[in-house]
């Protein structure tokens, strides 16, 4: 029964306080990643079947580096954030970039916005129940 002992208070407190000064590797990574996969998929979209210019890899990276570091942020103040307010964030976050990406395609402005409004409505209701129900 030596395994279940708890950990005295002093060292639980202080490795808690150890990794919300310095993040893990993931926390760095994902925001990489999906800013990666965005600006790709602009830069994609920007192309319209032309040839590939600087001017489209540059787009890519500046779309990609400005979803990636909203991403970070959001993942680093949304601790400190109510449930409501978090969850409302990123839905509100990606039903604008889910719509900023539909309007890239010539569609109408409409359409763009009931597109990004259904995107950010369902991802805010998901991030609503994950948050509600994984409440420390």
């Amino acid at each position: 029964m030596a395994h279940a002992a708890p950990t005295a208070l002093g060292r639980q407190h202080r490795r808690t306080a150890d990794t919300a000064h310095h993040p893990g590797k993931s926390a760095y990574a994902r925001p990489l990643l999906a800013g990666l996969v965005y600006g790709v998929w602009a830069a994609f979209i920007e192309r319209q079947m032309g040839p590939v210019n600087a001017g489209n890899v540059l787009y890519g990276i500046l779309c990609g580096a400005i979803f990636a570091g909203i991403m970070f942020a959001l993942a680093r103040i949304g601790s400190r954030m109510r449930r409501e307010v978090h969850a409302a964030a990123y839905g509100a976050f990606l039903g604008i970039a889910v719509g900023y990406l539909h309007s890239l395609t010539d569609a109408s402005v409409l359409r763009s916005t009931v597109i990004g409004l259904a995107v950010g409505v369902g991802v805010g209701l998901v991030a609503f129940y994950r948050y509600y129900t994984h409440e420390d």
